[in-house]
């Protein structure tokens, strides 16, 4: 069982990056998924989740500029971000909360580099 993330690179302050995020292996039922960031220093914080069913959660700072969706058919999450500011700079890791063969548990992805230049 893993979660591979792609996207993330460098972009300019205002623009736009999209990530995603497919969990793959012996997956039972796929709960909640989400994405968190660590910058330099720092430590991790989440960015948004969002349920099974859909429903969305984001932290304050991202409101309004990221969106979050998931694509259940693919088991794959979303991250779409917009009106980028250098203080999103962060290796962003994908999370989902998995039940597998030998249980529930959350998973990580390997991170994936957002660097947003002034």
């Amino acid at each position: 069982v893993q979660l591979q993330a792609s996207g993330g690179g460098l972009v300019q302050a205002g623009g736009s990056l999209g990530l995603s995020c497919a969990a793959s292996g012996s997956i039972l039922s796929i709960y909640d998924m989400g994405w968190y960031r660590q910058a330099p220093g720092k430590q991790r914080e989440l960015v948004a989740t969002i349920t099974s069913g859909g429903a969305t959660n984001y932290a304050d700072s991202v409101k309004g500029r990221f969106t979050i969706s998931r694509d259940n058919t693919k088991n794959t999450v979303y991250l779409q971000m917009r009106s980028l500011r250098p203080e999103d700079t962060a290796v962003y890791y994908c999370n989902a909360d998995l039940r597998v063969l030998g249980g529930r548990r959350p998973y990580w992805g390997q991170g994936t580099q957002v660097t947003v230049s002034s």
